[in-house]
């Protein structure tokens, strides 16, 4: 069974930093892209980094030079370290595994950490 857990998430102040993580199980975690996702009260889930099998890595344009996004094949688990925290970063954030590219996968998410950035 495939699952994907984050955590790191909580209360900071704007311009705090916090390091989320995504720990995953029951699959092979390194050979498949992760997504860190969130979704603000109110609004569509928005994509906020990827990272590749081999390591490249993509933000939208709200997440550049602010967060960044890793993993660690050895741990099976993924990061997304944000620095300089706006209250508009406040939204639950997802880890997503999407192993579709193979025979037989599927889409996982895990179930959230919330975030709220306030002073």
């Amino acid at each position: 069974q495939v699952q994907l857990v984050e955590s790191g998430g909580g209360l900071v102040q704007p311009g705090g930093s916090l390091r989320l993580s995504c720990a995953a199980s029951g699959i092979i975690f390194s050979i498949y892209p992760i997504y860190w996702y969130r979704q603000a009260p109110g609004k569509q889930r928005e994509l906020v980094a990827s990272i590749t099998s081999g390591g490249t890595t993509t933000y939208a344009d709200s997440a550049k030079d602010r967060f960044t996004i890793s993993r660690d094949n050895a741990k099976n688990t993924a990061y997304l370290q944000m620095h300089t925290l706006k209250p508009e970063d406040t939204a639950v954030y997802f880890c997503n595994l999407d192993s579709r590219v193979t025979p037989g996968g599927l889409d996982y998410w895990g179930k959230g950490t919330l975030v709220t950035v306030s002073s």
